[in-house]
This record gives structure tokens, sequence and C-alpha cells, in this order.
């Protein structure tokens, strides 16, 4: 029988929407990429607790940690505790610390799983912090926490060092201090102020140009101690141009949610191996998990045709949760988790959830739908056509 219920239109008026019947996406075995390829993945809140969740962080550790091994069961890693898991956006450092702790518990019994966690500054009051040198400190108590637990780092890109920095000396100096300490390469994250407007001009420049030959500077002083970095601007030309500059052996992984099919599949330039392609640090990649795992196992096998055939319909999908205000894209992501049965409410941290307009989830309802990742057709339009109820359209 086929599925459909009445959504509403950007317009404001209602429609019957008939799903277009696809199996789903579903990886049958796991296979080797030839890629990295990490997912940024969500934090799932607990919706019962007695807190107030525009002030207060309460997390359901059953779900949350359950969604990782989904993850890791379809050959992904795991990005811990990044801005996909709301950080900085309701999800403060201790809860931060004890995710971490968690997640890394959780993979001692999944052979290979791979996980990096987020490393920043964010315990630091913003309005208090007045020099590089508490940038560092804050940064150094992050590090030693995180490393303590053998956990792999990625430094994140820190606001309060964007409060302070006078000149791109001042991040050479902060991360110079900081990648002399970490015990195993490292990745950096260079998010865009699309993502989080407090970054606007990182690396000590709003020229782009600029502020990527301050941040290639610091890579080819500590090479050894980085792995690779993550950019996410949006700007796949940005992208291609910095990852022809790494140093040899650091990889760039893509944080690019609008054009990561084409920069993970790579030109193929330059002489180092890595160089000519981006590997994957996606928030994404928790939406289209099961596409992500079926297109990179594709690739491997040389199926370059295959892994675009899989993943161009997920790009719409992608650019419409990652629309601006992009930083709102995290409630995409946990709508698709309800969707498709991986938690049983659409509550948020913070009550995120109320960030998205119901066209816009309408929308998003549709392009998943178009591009195969209904897991459970049936389930993900009952669950939306509550959603609907609670809005008014019976």
């Amino acid at each position: 029988m086929p599925l459909n219920l009445s959504l509403p239109t950007a317009a404001g008026r209602l429609e019957n929407y008939r799903l277009c019947g696809s199996v789903p996406l579903k990886p049958k075995s796991l296979q080797p990429f030839n890629r990295v390829a990490y997912s940024a993945a969500h934090v799932v809140a607990d919706p019962l607790a007695d807190v107030d969740p525009w002030l207060q962080c309460a997390v359901d550790w059953d779900a949350t940690i359950a969604y990782r091994r989904h993850l890791w069961s379809l050959g992904l890693g795991v990005a811990e505790a990044m801005d996909t898991a709301q950080r900085g956006m309701g999800l403060d450092w201790p809860t931060s610390l004890e995710l971490i702790r968690r997640t890394l518990d959780a993979a001692q019994d999944v052979p290979g799983a791979r996980i990096a966690s987020g490393c920043g500054t964010d315990h630091l009051v913003l309005d208090d912090v007045t020099t590089v040198d508490e940038v560092i400190a804050a940064y150094e108590e992050q590090l030693e926490a995180i490393e303590n637990l053998g956990g792999q780092l990625i430094i994140m890109a820190s606001r309060a060092l964007a409060r302070v920095a006078q000149s791109p000396a001042d991040y050479e100096r902060v991360y110079d201090r900081i990648l002399s300490q970490v015990r195993q390469p490292v990745v950096l994250h260079w998010l865009g102020d699309m993502f989080d407007p407090a970054l606007k001009g990182y690396w000590g420049s709003h020229d782009l140009d600029q502020a990527m030959n301050t941040a290639l500077g610091i890579l080819k002083a500590h090479s050894k101690k980085v792995d690779g970095i993550k950019i996410s601007l949006l700007d796949k030309d940005k992208e291609i141009s910095m990852r022809r500059r790494l140093p040899p052996g650091v990889r760039m992984y893509t944080g690019d949610d609008f054009n990561y099919a084409e920069l993970i599949a790579g030109d193929g330039h330059g002489e180092d191996a890595v160089h000519g392609h981006s590997d994957a640090l996606l928030g994404i990649f928790d939406a289209i998990a099961p596409a992500a795992s079926l297109a990179l196992a594709a690739l491997a096998e040389g199926q370059r045709d295959t892994f675009h055939a899989i993943l161009a319909p997920t790009v719409p999908l992608s650019r419409h949760i990652f629309k601006a205000p992009t930083r709102y894209y995290k409630t995409g992501v946990v709508f698709m988790a309800w969707l498709n049965g991986h938690q049983n409410h659409f509550s948020m941290i913070g009550g995120q959830q109320s960030t998205r307009s119901v066209q816009h989830l309408a929308e998003l309802f549709r392009l998943a739908d178009q591009a195969h990742l209904l897991e459970h057709p049936e389930m993900a339009v009952q669950r939306m056509k509550n959603l609907m109820l609670i809005h008014g359209v019976a």
C-alpha cells in the first residue's frame, strides 16, 4: 500500500506527499574503505530528566552510545564531542568529557573502532578571558583530561582565542605550545563563521587566503604532530587549494557538507597519495550513515560511478540540513535519527529542536525519502504525522 501524508509547503499550504517507494539503503556486509571516514556524532537528550532544558544538559547515555555502535557497525569512525554533539550549544565541558569517556569505554569491544575527541576551551567564560595565556591553560586542561583517558585529540577552534588574539602570531604561539605537548598526532579543526559566528577572523585574519597561510605555517612547523586538518568553510576551491599545499602525510579532512562527494572522490593531484583527495570528518555522515558506508565501500573497489550515484541524492538533503543559519544543522541530524528509530523522541539538549520550522522539517522528510534514507518508512510516516498533528495538521 502506498505511504502518503499531508505536509506543509514553503508557501504555507498543505500538499499530499506520497513516498517514492524505493528500498532503503542498507549495507549487507562491511567492506574496507580507502578513505579515513569519521562521522561527527550527535547526542541523545534525556527528555524525562527534571532539568531546565535551556540551561542544563541531560543526556540519555544508553541511546547516545547505541548510536555510536551503529556508526561503527557501518565502518565509520566517531568524531566525539564536536559541534554535531552540540558542543558549545548545550553540551558543556564536564558532560563532554563524560561522553568521551563512555565512548572510549564502549569502543573496547568493537574491533577497529576509530575515535577522535574534541579538545577545546569551552569551559572558559568568554567575557572573563583577557589573555592568550588563559587560552593556552584551558587547552592544556582539556588536552590532559582526554589524553589521560587514552583519547586521540581533535584540537577544536577556540572562541576564546578568536576573542583575545591580536595577530596571527598569537595563534602561532597557542598552537606551538599545544602541539609541542601532544602524545600522538592530532587533527586540527578550522570551523568557519557560518558554523559559529564567534570564530570569525580565525587564524588572525578575515581574509581566508591569509588565514590559510597562517594555518599552513603551523602545520608545516609541526607536521609530525598532526594527522590532518578538518576545514569547514563550505568552499570546495579553498579546501582543494589548501589540500595541495599540506605537508607530506598530513591529511585533509573535509568538513564541507555541501561538496563532500567530489572532495572525497578527489582529483588525484600531487605526488603525495593523501593530497589528491580529502578524507572525511563530517556531521552529515551522522544523518546519511548507510549511504556513506555503501558509497565509501564502492569507492574502495574502484566503482567511482557507483560512489557518486549513491551520494548524489544525499547532497540536496545535506544542503538543506546545513542551510543558513548553518549552526542549526544539528536539529536536522537529530530529526533524521528520530525518523529512523534510533531514538524514541525528537527532543534536544538546549531545546534546539525548536530552531527549524515545520516547513523546513517537512522538506527534510521529502529529501530523505528521495535519497532512500528512511530506514523504516512506515515508522517514519507515523512519526511525521505525529509531528504534523502537534503543529495543527490533522
